[in-house]
């Protein structure tokens, strides 16, 4: 593995440093095209690369910001207090990556640098070979599921075969082919790159483990286990490998890869690098900004998603009440949350349970939820606060607190309406 190295990424000379005015300085490296930001004060000089953290957005001067500290960015307004490097809007998110500021003491000048991990995909490098016509093919089935062969070896990623998503609030907009869950029972392995239902498949993957329990999955050591819900689930699986990041993982003499992390939500999304014979394969899947947008160059086919976040496809979901007898006493709310166990966020919720067209239900829940302490008023508190109203499918919600389920499968299933004042992005 190559060690860590340094790169000076933007340089002033003494008479630019000194024409740094006190705040907010936006500066552009000539050469490359890349934009920085510089924060002066009496005591310090902070700077980092002028994009934004959520999808990459260029910032600007914050015409609302009263103290000089502020930036904003022109994609979805996100806001950045370049004093302390942190956003605020939405608060209690990220930090910004700073870069390392270096004064000489000599001639005044300033350097920002950058200090770089290596690049993993570097490491025992191999020459690309010559390769014979069919050698490679990479088939689409569906959604994002791809099938992979490479000389004698089969691979697969994110198998969605069959079934829903997202409790009911996706389905699969293509067809897959009809041999298609026989050709996932032969793979040699499979990389499933995140939790969500529309790539850890559920009902695929309980077909799959009657035919062959055994077959190596692969994913990568995220803080948000992706198998999370496997015991739960019943499905019985028995070879799920879960690699560190940026390790090649050899299949065989010729086919290796290797599994990133996302620069944004590294706790659950991933990508991946396969490489055969020095030839370079690279899938995003869902990633924002894979391996925080630090990717190899000159690879020789990549796979990216054609839209951020969740898709158009339109909501399919109907059914009955869920009955169950839990459902009978209003308690169950206070148990579920004190279960999911979220709180010490000044956040107040209104849950209204709804029919599938999100009005009025008889005999559906209205409650309001205080995360600040985990409390159930009757009514709003006199503090500020932020607030949402969240007006779900009554099945859907019933479903997820009986199963334990993520809120994923109602505000990426189309199986809820929000409103929220203020209107910022909660990322707790």
């Amino acid at each position: 593995m190559t060690s860590q190295v340094s790169k000076t990424v933007l340089r002033l000379e003494a008479e630019g440093v000194q024409a740094l005015q006190d705040g907010i300085n936006f500066k552009k490296n000539l050469e490359d095209g890349k934009c920085y930001i510089i924060y002066k004060d009496e005591d310090k000089i902070r700077a980092c690369v002028n994009q934004c953290k959520h999808q990459g957005g260029l910032f600007i001067k914050d015409i609302e910001d009263l103290d000089g500290s502020t930036v904003r960015c022109t994609k979805h307004y996100w806001k950045l207090n370049v004093a302390t490097m942190e956003y605020v809007n939405p608060p209690d998110s990220f930090m910004q990556d700073e870069l390392e500021a270096v004064l000489s003491d000599t001639d005044g000048s300033l350097e920002l640098v950058e200090l770089n991990p290596p690049d993993p995909w570097t490491a025992e490098p191999r020459e690309a070979q010559e390769l014979h016509d069919g050698e490679i093919t990479l088939t689409y089935l569906t959604h994002a599921c791809m099938e992979l062969k490479a000389g004698n070896k089969r691979m697969m990623f994110d198998p969605w075969l069959t079934g829903p998503a997202f409790a009911r609030g996706w389905w699969l907009l293509h067809e897959p082919p009809s041999d298609a869950m026989d050709r996932l029972s032969q793979a040699d392995l499979i990389y499933i790159s995140h939790m969500h239902s529309d790539h850890l498949s559920y009902p695929t993957l309980k077909h799959l483990s009657k035919r062959r329990p055994d077959i190596p999955i692969y994913v990568g050591d995220t803080s948000r286990p992706v198998f999370w819900y496997l015991e739960k689930s019943g499905v019985n699986l028995t070879n799920i490998n879960v690699v560190p990041f940026g390790v090649w993982q050899n299949v065989d003499e010729h086919l290796r890869f290797m599994i990133l992390m996302d620069g944004v939500h590294p706790e659950m999304d991933t990508c991946l690098i396969v490489e055969y014979k020095g030839h370079m394969i690279l899938n995003t899947v869902d990633c924002t900004r894979p391996n925080n947008g630090r990717l190899p160059h000159g690879v020789d086919l990549m796979m990216s998603d054609f839209a951020g976040g969740a898709s158009g496809f339109p909501m399919t979901f109907h059914g009955g009440k869920y009955t169950a007898e839990i459902f009978k006493y209003k308690s169950w709310i206070q148990y579920y949350y004190n279960w999911a166990g979220f709180k010490g966020y000044n956040l107040v919720i209104r849950v209204i349970e709804t029919d599938d067209d999100f009005k009025p239900l008889k005999g559906g829940y209205e409650y309001l939820v205080d995360f600040l302490d985990l409390s159930f008023p009757d009514v709003r508190p006199e503090r500020d606060h932020a607030y949402e109203e969240i007006k779900n499918r009554v099945n859907v919600m019933r479903h997820v607190v009986l199963n334990g389920g993520l809120w994923d499968d109602l505000y990426i299933g189309f199986n809820n309406r929000m409103s929220r004042d203020p209107d910022v992005y909660h990322h707790k």
